[in-house]
């Protein structure tokens, strides 16, 4: 993507985000500019062409914005031509259970309402059923805040809720990274503490046992490399529930 498409793609995203204040809006903009997380989804076009999603874990609803600014953008003409067509999404469900970002995320997208339905909950213990229609599931450095058994049973519900063929990302830590995990381990605690939430106790997997489980529960699963840099060691793996 060209430089200028990607200014003008970060400019949309994170605009949506002046209504819900300073802070809302500058950590909007450096997350999305400086994430690759947020490129690669749309470089690899890993969304279907339409997509019912529910992102685990939501924050201030950044993934939506992106997603519909890329769409916007797209419609317009305004596309990188080497780039896939970003996905039209027909609904998108963010759970989160720190009110202030739900607060945040409801202000900024306010004007998606149709479209982008933000909740406030705790991802541990939704139901399968709470999911409702979905063909994709976003956990995104979420998973480690759950301890073990937690997180095999939110996954467990994610392949419950999820039809033939639906996608589950979830970036995810490699504890056999070495240094690069424990750097990333300690951004995670300082943005923790930054926020004002209390430090948690992180419950990490290495890579190999995160595909483990993930084939275990029924999912087909591959991992898509981060790349270096803040990346430091995170992996996306990308599971489907087979046709």
């Amino acid at each position: 993507m060209s430089d200028v498409v990607f200014r003008a793609l970060l400019d949309a995203a994170s605009a949506a985000y002046r209504p819900a204040g300073p802070f809302a809006y500058h950590f909007a903009r450096g997350k999305l500019g400086a994430d690759p997380l947020f490129r690669l989804l749309l470089r690899r076009g890993m969304f279907p062409a339409t997509a019912r999603v529910v992102d685990l874990g939501c924050g201030q609803g950044l993934l939506a914005s992106w997603l519909l600014a890329a769409r916007r953008l797209h419609e317009g003409g305004r596309w990188a031509r080497e780039w896939p067509t970003p996905p039209k999404l027909l609904g998108l469900r963010g759970i989160d259970r720190n009110p202030h970002d739900v607060a945040r995320a409801r202000r900024a997208l306010a004007a998606e309402a149709a479209i982008v339905e933000i909740r406030q909950g705790d991802i541990a213990t939704l139901e399968a059923a709470d999911f409702g229609p979905v063909d994709v599931v976003t956990v995104l450095d979420v998973l480690h805040y759950l301890d073990f058994a937690a997180q095999e049973n939110l996954l467990r519900k994610v392949r419950t809720a999820l039809p033939a063929g639906g996608l589950l990302f979830a970036r995810v830590g490699d504890t056999d990274a070495g240094l690069p995990h424990r750097l990333s381990t300690a951004v995670d605690l300082a943005v923790a503490f930054a926020r004002g939430h209390r430090l948690p106790r992180l419950y990490c997997r290495s890579t190999r046992s995160w595909i483990a489980l993930l084939d275990r529960l029924g999912f087909s699963v591959h991992s898509e490399p981060m790349g270096t840099g803040k990346s430091f060691a995170n992996v996306m793996l990308v599971a489907q529930v087979p046709f």
